[in-house]
């Protein structure tokens, strides 16, 4: 008997769009060479849903709004990108580079988590052997932690439900495989049916179920993009080089804010959350020196103290380069024009460097003024004051505009013993904040009027 005729498809790596043929550029989401051949094998037909019911319409007001009890990692910074903890039912996905700390953070999380509910790790990349070592070595009591070396996904369902977990951690997604698939591990069939399957599981069963994801060459998770569409949470775990602290921070979080926050510091013993960033990325040398200046961010729901440094020089040869580490370089050439237009400081013939202490990255465009200021430090050879605070967005017009939660910047600053602040004219404070003598202007010209008084 003749076999049936293996159907297959060009699906982009990035968005996950399908094409009926291999062409160089995806129509979709025009990325270059991104698309791979996958077979189309069809799977069984269930009669449960993607989320995890059957089909059913409901008049809205008849569905019972109840909060979903949370369930506490023991990491008060993982819960806090989490938005409280783990939403039973839900699917996070945590991705980051090799060695940044994934499966050390979710084997600590999951020894802890399973002292008082049940827990089962999953782990397709290393033994048992190695995994015990591992927890070992990190001094974790291992008593009660379920584990298993397993990657099909049928095997994984089985343990599930027997064991009844409250909680399933997968290392990684991008090992799982379904035998239904005639496909190898990782590829993008393979991957996509994994989560979508792990997904159904999760809402049937009422479970959390935590995957680890690998990222690729620029920095974005593994396979499809449509893995980061089926899941509830979606977290990056960033290991700045030479740095022993982590940056945890939520991109997607269907129960909680995004661009959230946690910070840890990589010891012997695994994991330490550090419970004020502040403190830690503010350590100023002893030597003043020009070009440098503190700002606060805010990232998710707290402010975050910051070192900005920014370094110009003549150019040597060929344009003048434009430099920016952790922040936005776009952002950087264009106030260097609005400094040029609106203050007539030309720094044409100067490369610019700029960089934010630490290895943070600052999304926010409430570093603005502060970087425009240690730029023109470090042109002018001016060290600036030490305790000395600035935030403001610039527009294109030189006027500064006022950003999110100026009192809580302000006082946070003030916590930390900073004297004077630079601000936005709307976000100077209605009362007194400590003792700090904070100057709200509205132009940037009028902000280098006020620098020139210290």
């Amino acid at each position: 008997m003749a076999k049936a005729k293996i159907k297959s498809a060009y699906v982009c790596n990035d968005c996950g769009a399908e094409h009926g043929k291999w062409q160089g550029q995806c129509s979709a989401c025009g990325a270059w060479n991104t698309l791979s051949r996958v077979n189309i094998t069809p799977i069984a037909s269930t009669s449960v849903g993607y989320a995890g019911v059957t089909a059913q319409a409901r008049k809205l007001s008849e569905v019972e709004a109840v909060e979903a009890q949370r369930v506490g990692t023991g990491f008060a910074e993982l819960d806090r990108v989490l938005g409280g903890g783990f939403v039973p039912g839900s699917v996070v996905l945590i991705g980051g580079d090799p060695g940044a700390g994934k499966s050390t953070l979710l084997l600590q999380a999951s020894t802890a988590l399973a002292q008082h509910q049940g827990v089962l790790y999953v782990t397709g990349e290393e033994s048992l052997q190695q995994l015990a070592l591992r927890a070992q070595r990190l001094q974790l009591p291992m008593e009660h932690l379920n584990v298993a070396a397993e990657t099909r996904a049928e095997v994984i369902a089985q343990l599930v439900e027997r064991q009844r977990p409250k909680v399933v951690i997968l290392d990684s997604i991008q090992v799982m495989q379904m035998q239904a698939l005639d496909s190898t591990p990782g590829s993008v069939t393979q991957v996509r049916e994994t989560a979508s399957f792990f997904t159904r599981l999760a809402k049937q069963h009422d479970i959390v179920i935590v995957l680890v994801g690998h990222i690729t060459k620029e920095g974005g998770i593994a396979g499809p993009k449509v893995l980061e569409h089926m899941i509830d949470c979606f977290m990056m775990l960033d290991s700045p080089a030479g740095s022993r602290y982590r940056t945890l921070r939520g991109h997607k979080n269907r129960f909680g804010a995004v661009n959230e926050l946690g910070i840890f510091a990589m010891t012997d013993l695994g994991m330490k959350e550090v419970a004020n960033p502040s403190a830690i990325f503010l350590q100023r040398g002893d030597v003043d020196s020009p070009g440098s200046i503190a700002t606060v961010t805010w990232e998710g729901t707290r402010p975050l103290l910051v070192e900005l440094q920014a370094l110009v020089d003549d150019v040597t040869a060929g344009y003048p380069k434009r430099v920016a580490v952790g922040l936005d370089q776009q952002r950087l050439a264009m106030h260097l024009a609005v400094l040029h237009r609106h203050c007539g400081i030309a720094l044409g013939d100067q490369d610019v460097f700029a960089n934010v202490v630490g290895g943070v990255r600052i999304t926010e465009t409430g570093a603005d003024l502060a970087l425009l200021l240690a730029v023109l430090g470090s042109f002018r050879d001016r060290v600036l004051p030490r305790e000395l605070i600035v935030f403001g967005e610039l527009g294109l017009t030189g006027e500064l505009r006022p950003v999110a939660n100026g009192q809580e910047r302000l006082r946070e600053a003030a916590k930390h013993g900073f004297k004077y602040a630079i601000v936005p004219f709307p976000n100077r404070p209605k009362e007194a904040v400590g003792k700090m003598q904070v100057h709200g202007v509205k132009t940037l010209a009028a902000a280098l009027e006020v620098l020139q008084s210290f």
